[in-house]
Order: structure tokens, then sequence, then C-alpha cells
């Protein structure tokens, strides 16, 4: 049981009543009668909330956390109280969010319960431990707290963004991936193999027209030839230092997972097996390429036990791991960053050779941050110098797709927000134009 501010406070004015009846005598004995009256509704109060555990609360979330992504807490209270109360609720989240304000406040009717709802967002994957629900009570004099320690100590693990999944799953079937941010590429696929002769619509490529089959049924028919399929995709993550930049809370490495997992997803519904390789200064994680039903979530706890590394990333244990592991020419999606021209340069004999031996996607960032700060209009000496150090930053950052391009690298720069819609529609891209083989 705890006394109220409420309590204190008209405990403080009944004092004051008391003392100022040295002055004025008529307060003495009101301050009196009101310290009395106080102390009488005090002990009603206490009395009225000594119910033995009148009050249950339950809390329901999911047994894992997407990261990056808002994840709904539900708590459920329940008064078994025969009067109205003033509920607190506390509710004792993970440290990793630093988060002391989850505080929510109810009016409950007798024997009524009611839930509240409140997200969290991690940015970093892990495990995460909630600890105790804590439920304050008053009635409506609010003079006396009850503190009830209810639910229980868990452990919930952060996974790469999941939800992204789902949401993508959903937008697919109501044909809605324009809102995603996923482009519709209606470039058919040109393999040898034929799937069907079918109308002509809007946008379809003149030259695939069946002049045949048109002069048969006098109207125009295009030949549908069947995309290439069964190719491997493998997600290529630098787990190197250069991947530990954060962006709003989230390092580049959380974006590169949470964009691999979404590539994967989507080349697996594609029929592409899916692969996984993560490396820092030695080759590390290997999954081989496959769709079978399963395969997500050997990716999904692959991505989620990936450790981060402040080492120097090692691109010719790379180049040999992949030589190693990989036999059949594959689509090898890289994820890294360079800070510069040399850093790039240093490495560009492991990627040539990675892109002679498999079709090599070069993803890399942009930081929104210097090209803002690029932007500005500088008025001391020092922003110039500054201006000119971050100017010239942007101009090597979109020098590097150039100089990829002429050595037939392809590549990405793009900001962590836009990455996984990004290379997603690249995917798309490549595989609508037959590059990934």
């Amino acid at each position: 049981m705890f006394l109220t501010r409420r309590f204190f406070l008209l405990l403080s004015l009944c004092i004051l009543s008391i003392a100022a009846g040295y002055w004025w005598w008529p307060l003495f004995n009101t301050g009196r009668w009101l310290l009395l009256l106080l102390l009488l509704t005090t002990t009603v109060e206490w009395a009225m909330l000594r119910t033995s555990r009148a009050i249950k609360a339950v809390r329901s979330c999911s047994p894992r956390f997407s990261n990056g992504d808002d994840n709904p807490v539900r708590i459920s209270v329940f008064s078994d109280y025969p009067f109205g109360i003033k509920a607190g609720i506390i509710d004792e989240a993970p440290l990793q969010f630093q988060q002391r304000d989850i505080w929510f406040e109810l009016t409950l009717k007798p024997h009524e319960g009611k839930d509240v709802v409140y997200t969290l967002r991690p940015v970093k994957r892990g495990v995460y431990s909630f600890g105790y629900i804590r439920v304050f009570v008053s009635t409506f004099l609010q003079l006396v707290q009850r503190r009830y320690t209810l639910g229980q100590e868990e452990n919930i693990k952060v996974y790469p963004s999941y939800l992204m999944l789902k949401r993508y799953e959903l937008l697919a079937i109501n044909d809605r991936l324009t809102e995603f941010g996923i482009k519709k590429i209606r470039k058919a696929g040109q393999s040898m193999e034929f799937e069907q002769i079918r109308d002509y619509v809007e946008n379809d490529d003149y030259r695939q027209i069946n002049w045949t089959a048109t002069a048969r049924r006098a109207q125009l028919m295009v030949n549908v030839w069947q995309a290439e399929r069964s190719q491997q995709v493998f997600c290529v993550i630098d787990m190197g230092r250069v991947m530990q930049q954060s962006w709003k809370g989230m390092t580049l490495l959380d974006y590169s997972i949470n964009a691999s997992l979404m590539l994967s997803y989507v080349a697996v519904h594609k029929e592409d097996k899916a692969g996984l390789v993560t490396f820092s200064d030695h080759f590390r994680t290997f999954v081989p390429a496959s769709r079978h039903q399963g395969q997500m979530n050997i990716i999904l706890e692959s991505l989620y036990s990936q450790h981060t590394s402040f080492q120097e990333s090692d691109f010719s244990a790379l180049a040999i791991g992949l030589n190693q592991h990989i036999d059949k020419r594959s689509l090898l999606v890289l994820f890294t960053n360079f800070t510069g021209m040399k850093s790039m340069r240093r490495q560009l004999p492991f990627l040539r050779q990675m892109n002679t031996r498999n079709r090599l996607l070069l993803v890399f960032f942009e930081d929104e941050e210097i090209k803002e700060f690029a932007a500005r209009q500088p008025k001391t000496t020092e922003e110039y110098y500054q201006n000119v150090m971050a100017t010239r930053y942007v101009y090597d950052q979109h020098t590097l797709v150039g100089a990829l391009r002429q050595q037939g690298i392809m590549s990405i720069i793009t900001t962590p927000e836009h990455l996984t819609v990004d290379v997603v529609n690249k995917y798309l891209e490549m595989k609508a134009r037959q590059l990934i083989g």
C-alpha cells in the first residue's frame, strides 16, 4: 500500500489550517476536523483495497519480434473489485529500448476488463527480456494506492524483419505491390521454353506477335515464353566494420540482413533458389541455394544468429570460399560499403574474379547526412572546408558506379531506408532481362 500525492497535499492543507489557528482560532478547529476526516477516508479506502488479488493482468505479444518494425504488445487487465477503480499500469520493457515512460491509466467499472496496446521498435537482433507488469490501484478518492506485481518475466527473440514478408505477401495477393515500392516489370522472359499463346494486350512486345495464330483468329495473338527458373540467388553480406555505421538507430548490417531476407523470399516465390553467404575477415556462413519449403526458415535462423565483427573484411577469402562452395553460375548480391575509390580499387581484382564465374550485383550505401551537409550553403572558412570534403565524398560515391560499370560489374547505390525496395526491383529487372545467368 502507498499513500498518494493527493493524500500529502490534503494533509499539508490540514496542517496549514491548524497552524493558522494560532492567529485566527476558528481555523484551528476546522483543521482538526479536516484532519480527522482525511484519516477516516484514508482508512476506508485502505480497507476497500485490501481484497486479496482482485486484479489480474496478462501481457501478450509475439514470441519473436521483427527488427526495425513496430511490434504490438497487448496488456489485458481485469478488475474483480465490486466497485469502480482507477488503475495505473507500468510494463517493464526490455532494457534495450531504454523506455521508462510506458505508463497507462485506466478507469475500470466493477468486474470489468480492458486492454491497452502499445508498440516497440527494436533496432538490433538478439534476445530481449520483459519484466513484470506493475498495476497501481486506487478508488475514486485516490488517497491510497495498492501495487500489484503481475505477469511474468519472459524472453523474446528479435529476428530480421519478417513482418515485411507478410506485408509483401498480402500486397502480392491483392496485386498492390506498387504500394510497397515494387515496380511491375512487364518485359517477358526470353528463354526458349514456350509457355502459351494469348490475346495481345497493351504494352506487349510487338516482336512476340504470332502471325499464324493472328490470321487464324482474326485478332492479334502473342507468344508467351516462360521466364528462366531455378536460378541460384545468393545474398552475400559483409559483416566487417564498414557495416557498423548506424542510420536511424539501425546499423547498415541490419538493414542489409532485412533486405537479404526479403530478396530471398521474393526469389523463392519466383521459383529461383535462394542462398546465403556471410564473411568478414574470413569466410563465415554458407547456406546452399534451394527453394524447398523450409528454406526461408533456414535463412531466417541463419540471419538471426549472425554476430557483428569489427575486423577488416577480406574479399580474397570471400572469392576463395565462393569458388569452393558454388559450382553453378549464380547471381551474387553483395551488400557492402566503400568509403571511396581507393577502398574499392583494393578489392577490384576479387570483385572481377567473382563477376567472371558468377553474375555480381554490388550494393553499397549513400550517406544521406553527408549528402544533406554538402547541399548546405557554407558561411565560414571551416564550413567551406567541410563542404568541400562532403562534396568530394558524394562525388566519389557516384563515381564508383561508373567505375564498376566499366569493369562489367552491376551496382546499386541507395539509402538504407530504400535498400529493400531498390534491391528487389533490381533483381526483378535483371530476371526479366535474363541477366542472372
